[in-house]
């Protein structure tokens, strides 16, 4: 048998034949909208909002839900840009999430050269622009097949904002807003396609602020206190750190605010960290050193400090049962094929980047899924504690392409990332109908969930604190 043969024949023994008759007429469907979530997708990318301030972006995707019959509840979680898009009643109710925040200053055109549109500009080298508008066209697809057999259930599409540093989902969460859900589809903009069964990085950030007292640098140092110092101070302590945590644990930082003049102590300095962990519980115990050298900064330099917690996010909990039915929809979909044109553009891309790089014709398969570690980290974890949840990569960036990127932003914003999305929005519709159509599937889930678990009750790092709406204000 042909492996595409032999892939068809396994999703047919998930579908019963009537079901994939339906599901059929959905993957044609969703061809023959290809230009039209195209062009959802490039207004995205143009506007290149970042996270919190994604406005135009989000009522795009509303008004493209809410005209496909769609019910939309905006402003959800109190979050001006957090959306859900409900269609159906009752039971099962699968949710397919969407994002659509942009970097800060990755603005680049969608040529395969280094060439900035707005200096400083954001920029879409997460492809969030693609994953938003796949998550929405695999929605109305399910819609329609649902509408077509008659059938029972919900599908829901959840606009989480702010994925990058924001931790949209962990207010959405804590809002309530999946309670009901029975399993999460989800995807994210990559240079292969695969399953994702790996986990993620556990990620920890906050604003580290410091205040001193001024006073002039030459006549009068002994007069100061230097935030600033206290700044430095904290980073040394922290780099020395480094040494006595676990070796596969990230931290990085940047300054934000320095002070304003050399011949001014600075009375106030601000520090943006990071840290990551594979393990939340160790990465709490992490954290808390971090702080920790924070006060003994500020101690040793004789200024105060205070910090804003701007992000906290899980791990991902993975989920066989449900990566075993989207393999099997991804199998069906396949990879996309270049055209003359895409090729070339690729060629070219390939060409300013480093290490090795998968071969050419890499988009073209189906890579044998990601397991272990996956050096990100996202709020998709929160989610997966509380929803079992599933996830794939599209190539929807030449291979080789590293994320937050221009060559990223470049490709999200030619031919070569619609089609890649729309290996995604193929490849969770499908996963979806099989979904709907076989509940064993979704109690395989929920069990293998629990035991995942093993009776640990999740609760989220950020508290009862307000989403952080304005934390990409000083980044533009």
């Amino acid at each position: 048998m042909a492996p595409r043969a032999a892939t068809a024949a396994l999703l047919l023994l998930a579908l019963p034949n009537a079901a994939w008759a339906q599901a059929d007429l959905v993957l044609r469907g969703l061809d023959a909208k290809r230009e039209e979530y195209g062009a959802v997708a490039r207004k995205i990318w143009e506007f290149a909002e970042v996270g919190y301030q994604e406005e135009k972006s989000s009522a795009l995707l509303q008004a493209q839900l809410k005209g496909a019959g769609f019910t939309v509840q905006a402003g959800v979680a109190e979050v001006p840009t957090a959306f859900v898009a409900t269609y159906g009643s009752g039971k099962p109710v699968i949710a397919i999430v969407g994002e659509f925040d942009a970097l800060p200053g990755l603005s680049q055109d969608a040529v395969p050269v280094r060439k900035v549109l707005y200096d400083g500009g954001p920029g879409h080298g997460c492809g969030h622009h693609l994953f938003g508008t796949a998550a929405a066209a695999a929605a109305v697809s399910v819609k329609d097949w649902l509408v077509a057999g008659k059938r029972a259930g919900t599908v829901r599409f959840y606009g989480t904002p702010a994925e990058e540093g924001g931790g949209g989902k962990i207010y959405m969460v804590r809002a309530g807003l999946f309670k009901d859900v029975d399993a999460v589809v989800s995807w994210h903009p990559g240079d292969v396609n695969q399953i994702t069964r790996a986990t993620t990085l556990a990620n920890t950030s906050a604003k580290f602020r410091f205040h001193g007292v001024s006073a002039h640098a030459a006549a009068a140092p002994e007069q100061g206190r230097s935030a600033l110092d206290a700044v430095e101070a904290m980073n040394h302590m922290v780099n020395l750190m480094r040494e006595h945590v676990p070796a596969e644990t990230r931290i990085h930082y940047i300054i934000t605010n320095g002070g304003k003049a050399p011949n001014v102590v600075p009375d106030f300095a601000e520090v943006y960290y990071y840290a990551r962990h594979s393990d939340m519980r160790l990465l709490d115990g992490i954290w808390e050193r971090i702080v920790n050298a924070a006060k003994g900064a500020a101690q040793g330099t004789g200024t105060t400090m205070d910090f804003e917690l701007v992000n906290s996010v899980y791990n991902v909990l993975t989920n066989d049962a449900l990566s075993d039915v989207m393999q099997r929809a991804l199998d069906q979909v396949g990879g996309l094929k270049y055209t003359s044109e895409e090729s070339a553009f690729a060629r070219q891309i390939r060409t300013t980047l480093s290490g090795t790089l998968p071969p050419e014709g890499t988009e073209e398969k189906v890579l044998p899924p990601e397991v272990g570690v996956s050096s990100g980290s996202t709020d998709m974890g929160d989610l997966s504690w509380v929803v079992p949840t599933v996830q794939l990569s599209a190539a929807t960036w030449v291979p080789g392409t590293p994320a937050h990127s221009w060559q990223a932003v470049a490709a999200g914003g030619m031919s070569i990332g619609t089609n890649g999305m729309m290996v995604a929005a193929k490849t969770m519709a499908l996963t979806a109908i099989a979904l709907f159509q076989e509940p064993s599937h979704l109690q395989k889930a929920r069990a293998e969930f629990e035991r995942r678990l093993g009776g640990f009750v999740y609760k989220s790092r950020v508290g009862d604190r307000k989403p952080p709406l304005d934390y990409r204000k000083a980044s533009q």
